[in-house]
């Protein structure tokens, strides 16, 4: 019986489902059923009830469920202390960011750091909030830095920067001219979004909702650098990050509007596995970071 039987087991009786677990991990509804029918033979018993919707364990499975979790968060741990060991001794700090914190934000942070600690490699990658999430829980990462982040009693999450949120128009479109511009006008306009994947999605939804405002969307994407590239060209609007438009505000593409209803900001976080034992330059990083000054 391997590792990753336990995962899947775990995964399947979290979700519910046969499809979401396969979804989860890349295979085939067949093989996650497969896998479930093996542990049912080898230990002489049922461990889901599969004529319930969504899917229920059993008296069994549930202890058999308490049992596979322990293994499987040992089993991570320990693969977390062993990467540990091997980045302190390599003097590498690995960092997973999402695109318009790791290209707009983190770049200065990484530069002050360098000048304390010359020696050490700060490794950093970008991926999806919900990729940084899982590296960091596998302890591939050391620290995750992600935009609205969300509360896991499995990680240390600690603030990061209040983005301040903009309307962000062409500086061919008809509101390029004004400075300031009430949010609710934003219903007028066509409005380029993120997919709902995205949590800062959700944020802005949320902001939205609050002042009653039913949008016309137009594009969604699932990163900042298409949706400007969708605004430049005048497709639409969209709400962003100030610091993720700098450069384009100074090459003169687009434009920032401020809302007169009050200042917008976006949270953003920095993510650890709670059980991970960091080196001391991932410490310090963490440190230079909860300044933010």
């Amino acid at each position: 019986m391997h590792i990753e039987t336990f995962r899947i087991f775990c995964d399947l009786a979290d979700l519910r489902s046969f499809s979401k677990a396969a979804e989860k991990h890349l295979v085939s509804q067949s093989a996650i059923s497969q896998q479930i029918a093996q542990l049912e033979v080898e230990h002489k018993c049922q461990l889901l009830n599969r004529r319930k919707r969504p899917l229920e364990l059993t008296a069994e499975g549930e202890l058999f469920y308490r049992a596979a979790r322990d293994i499987v968060d040992r089993y991570e741990q320990l693969r977390s202390e062993m990467n540990t060991l091997k980045a302190a001794a390599h003097s590498r700090v690995n960092v997973g960011a999402i695109y318009s914190i790791g290209m707009h934000t983190l770049p200065d942070y990484l530069k002050r750091f360098m000048v304390k600690r010359p020696n050490v490699n700060v490794h950093v990658e970008y991926f999806s909030s919900e990729k940084i999430y899982e590296l960091v829980l596998s302890g591939d990462l050391d620290i995750g830095l992600v935009a609205v982040p969300r509360r896991d009693k499995r990680l240390n999450v600690y603030e990061f920067e209040d983005e301040p949120l903009v309307l962000v128009c062409s500086s061919k479109h008809s509101l390029a001219g004004q400075s300031q511009i009430d949010i609710h006008k934003v219903q007028y306009e066509r409005f380029i979004g993120f997919e709902p994947s995205v949590p800062t999605r959700a944020w802005i939804d949320g902001i939205l909702q609050r002042y009653n405002i039913t949008i016309r969307p137009a594009m969604e994407f699932d990163n900042i650098e298409t949706v400007k590239k969708a605004v430049e060209i005048n497709s639409g609007v969209s709400i962003l990050p100030r610091t993720a438009i700098l450069q384009e505000l100074a090459a003169g593409t687009v434009k920032a509007i401020e809302f007169t209803d009050e200042q917008l900001v976006r949270p953003t976080g920095i993510i650890t596995r709670r059980d991970k034992m960091l080196s001391s330059e991932a410490r310090y990083l963490i440190e230079l970071l909860r300044k933010k000054s």
